[in-house]
């Protein structure tokens, strides 16, 4: 088809791929249909190219109307890419649809009708135009008489939400605990809500833990006790290096091994299992008071928890539920 400027307009308004993409399509086309279906096949070629490919990159969003809430991101391999203004503003749109519609999974969400397609058509076509591997992930969702949310700086890379048992009529609230949780990350609301598969594992790590403290311990005092620093020994690397600066001769190394040798089996066969299982709950509780939101540190006054704070506001005030997703690594 004859290709003017008024039909790359049109084009790149109806698809927002770029003009030089929109030429292209309109080129190798019959009409704008065919343009359409161009840039569309496109994106699935490069969708299907870059499939091996990382999204580590994206945007995440978060909303909330009517009771209910959602957090999605939109995926894809630059922050280049993720900081764009048509990629943010499609995410939006996405979010926008999926609140819209109150989808309670992703495959809902990516079923939803969007321009001539579906999103997941949609973020192909994008793929498409970015040239990058693009993926809807981490897609999640609450109800409640009272939802907050917070996109942590507004810089769509972490995005919270909670619901709270009752209406407050400051939104602050809901808004500060939505910051406690970005900041924080709980795990969960409170120890209930804990999975006995994570405490099983605490209590395992914790366990293993107290037993090499113990063990290590024991040895320390043998080293000292033979007139040696612990310090100068405390690994093969720094034994070598040590010995290079001249702090201690191949036969304190020597001897120092033989020491860890015989404490290290003694220690282990004396451990006390009662005392071992001791300090590994009390690890535990540790790892409970800092993992679950309602009994940490309230971040905006340390001199009481979250659930002081929201028990200061209304007595019968909790959280009922939150979600939190970041695309980094934390």
């Amino acid at each position: 088809m004859q290709v003017t400027m008024d039909d790359i307009k049109k084009l790149r308004e109806m698809t927002g791929a770029g003009l030089a993409d929109c030429k292209k399509a309109l080129a190798e086309s019959d009409d704008m249909d065919g343009a359409v279906a161009y840039l569309r096949k496109k994106g699935a070629a490069v969708a299907a190219k870059r499939s091996d490919r990382e999204a580590a990159e994206g945007c995440v969003l978060v909303k909330a109307a009517d009771g209910f809430a959602a957090i999605i991101a939109l995926k894809c391999e630059t922050d280049f890419v993720a900081s764009n203004a048509d990629f943010v503003a499609l995410t939006q749109e996405i979010l926008d649809a999926a609140v819209a519609n109150k989808c309670k999974t992703l495959d809902e969400v990516k079923a939803l009708p969007m321009g001539d397609g579906t999103i997941q058509d949609a973020v192909v076509a994008r793929s498409g135009i970015t040239g990058e591997k693009m993926e809807l992930d981490g897609y999640c969702t609450l109800e409640g008489v009272e939802i907050a949310t917070y996109n942590h700086m507004n810089k769509n890379g972490l995005c919270t939400m909670l619901s709270l048992s009752k209406s407050t009529g400051d939104e602050m609230v809901g808004r500060n605990i939505a910051m406690q949780i970005a900041s924080a990350a709980p795990v969960a609301v409170d120890e209930s809500g804990v999975p006995q598969s994570v405490k099983d594992n605490e209590i395992a790590v914790a366990v293993e833990k107290t037993k090499a403290e113990q063990v290590q311990r024991a040895v320390e005092v043998a080293i000292k006790k033979a007139g040696y620093n612990p310090a100068h020994f405390d690994s093969e690397e720094h034994m070598e290096s040590n010995q290079t600066k001249g702090w201690i001769t191949a036969e304190d190394v020597a001897a120092v091994k033989e020491i860890i040798a015989k404490v290290t089996v003694e220690a282990t066969a004396n451990l006390k299992p009662a005392m071992i299982e001791n300090i590994a709950k009390g690890r535990l509780g540790k790892f409970l008071k800092e993992s679950c939101l309602l009994s940490q540190e309230y971040i905006w006054d340390k001199t009481m928890t979250v659930e002081q704070y929201l028990k200061s506001i209304d007595k019968e005030l909790t959280v009922v539920d939150f979600k939190r997703f970041t695309l980094r690594a934390e």
